[in-house]
């Protein structure tokens, strides 16, 4: 858009909300990125509102003046969704950050999209209830909806798509919307709530969530144990999975992860072989009797080591250090940054798949560290490259789009939960054919005029 008419729509934002939009240097470069490997653009303003009724302002002066909008979370996405490609005004909701209700007897909570996970769980913490979506980043809940997201303990909870009721929106005319309800199941209408979730900021902002919330566990147990090869490892959650048993996590960490996160945990002293990191939820009773089970399971498949950590402490120490996985995989290369790719195989292809994806990586001449969420066939490969290469992005780049059409070649997707954002558009008219074009039909329907986070997801002739 033209220099005159983004100076028009900031100063009519600024007439709005005074020094909560922001064109300092320091909050345009914080706002210009996520923690992908996109190359940052900066916005030309940040606005920060407070009320739903704010952000329906804003969109109707952006609206007005056809002025691209960015909603921003916290920044942590990973395929560059946040990216203002063709400027405009990112809309932070960090100042939205109110728990409005927790439902106890209902197990649902009403939040603005600025909560983050840890929040509301803090908030949670005297109710006996929890929320389960856990990612591994801090991230705020509105753009855990945007991305769809989901984590560590989906094979027991779900994602979030399977944890979000309702949702208020506000539509690219500023128009505010609700969808959904706190009743736990419907049959009116279109499923709007699920049109929005994993819209990555392309249909409108939401500004209003109601969650489903689940008790917390009498007893938790934490383990890890070791595997001589992967495909022993993945053949052990598939049968635990095919006999019942109620896995809250079951991570899979490669030799190599595992190299890394002695080097970035001096204290965990694991070998350095496949591993998975598991947790059982219930009874007291009910989680012997599970742990019992699985152990024989990992006896079966050759695995062995196992470490048990029962005492709260321990368990958040492993499940840290699993979420600081990132930064282990990059202490393996000094100086390194990590081009992080994710996706998604149905269960059974898991092993093959992993096997192959290591040995693409392999043969590109990359250390790249790989980590799972195996009860649900996602994994992630963090390729290691040198900041001041282009040679090296490049063939990095080469290397997952090799992985993606590895992953469509099983019948999965090219990603389980990173979203799309810039860096895995390209990939969907073939993973989606004819119904790809329908999603460009949607939003041509709902944003007319391309003004929500243009350049993402779908493109608009």
């Amino acid at each position: 858009m033209s220099n005159a008419k983004i100076e028009t729509t900031i100063t009519a934002l600024r007439d709005l909300l005074g020094d909560r939009l922001s064109t300092g240097p320091s909050i345009l470069d914080q706002h210009s990125h996520d923690e992908a490997y996109t190359k940052p653009v900066l916005p030309d303003a940040v606005a920060f509102p407070e009320t739903t009724e704010e952000v329906s302002l804003i969109m109707k002066i952006c609206s007005q003046h056809g002025c691209p909008v960015i909603p921003y979370g916290v920044g942590s996405s990973l395929e560059g969704h946040i990216v203002p490609v063709q400027g405009g005004i990112t809309v932070d909701t960090s100042r939205m950050n109110k728990v409005l209700q927790v439902n106890q007897s209902d197990l649902d909570a009403v939040v603005e999209p600025g909560v983050t996970r840890v929040q509301l769980n803090e908030a949670l913490r005297a109710t006996g209830l929890m929320f389960t979506v856990d990612p591994g980043a801090d991230a705020s809940l509105g753009g855990m909806a945007a991305t769809r997201a989901s984590g560590t303990n989906t094979v027991r909870y779900g994602t979030m798509a399977d944890n979000v009721l309702a949702l208020e929106v506000v539509l690219p005319d500023g128009q505010i919307i609700h969808t959904g309800s706190r009743a736990r199941k419907s049959s009116t209408g279109y499923d709007l709530t699920h049109l929005f979730i994993g819209s990555e900021g392309t249909l409108g902002i939401i500004t209003r969530l109601t969650v489903k919330l689940h008790g917390q566990p009498e007893h938790i147990a934490a383990a890890t144990c070791a595997f001589p090869d992967i495909p022993s490892a993945v053949d052990t959650v598939i049968l635990a999975i095919q006999t019942g048993l109620p896995l809250a996590r079951i991570e899979l960490l490669d030799e190599l992860q595992m190299k890394g996160m002695n080097i970035y945990n001096p204290d965990m002293g694991l070998p350095e072989v496949p591993h998975l990191f598991l947790e059982f939820h219930g009874t007291e009773a009910g989680v012997a009797e599970q742990v019992e089970s699985f152990a024989a399971l990992v006896e079966e498949h050759g695995g062995s080591d196992f470490q048990w950590a029962t005492k709260t402490e321990d368990r958040n120490r492993l499940w840290q250090a699993r979420h600081n996985a990132y930064y282990a995989g990059r202490s393996l290369r000094q100086g390194a940054n990590g081009v992080v790719t994710d996706c998604c195989v149905p269960i059974s292809a898991l092993s093959e798949c992993l096997m192959r994806a290591k040995a693409l990586a392999a043969d590109s001449g990359f250390l790249a560290p790989l980590v799972g969420h195996v009860g649900d066939g996602n994994f992630h490969l963090l390729i290691l490259v040198d900041p001041d290469s282009e040679d090296e992005l490049t063939r990095a780049k080469t290397l997952v789009e090799a992985v993606n059409m590895l992953a469509l070649e099983f019948g999965g997707t090219v990603s389980g939960e990173h979203g799309i954002g810039i860096g895995k558009r390209k990939y969907l008219a073939q993973e989606h054919g004819a119904a790809y074009a329908l999603m460009g039909v949607l939003k041509k329907a709902i944003d007319p005029g391309n003004i929500m986070n243009p350049g993402k997801l779908v493109t608009l002739n």
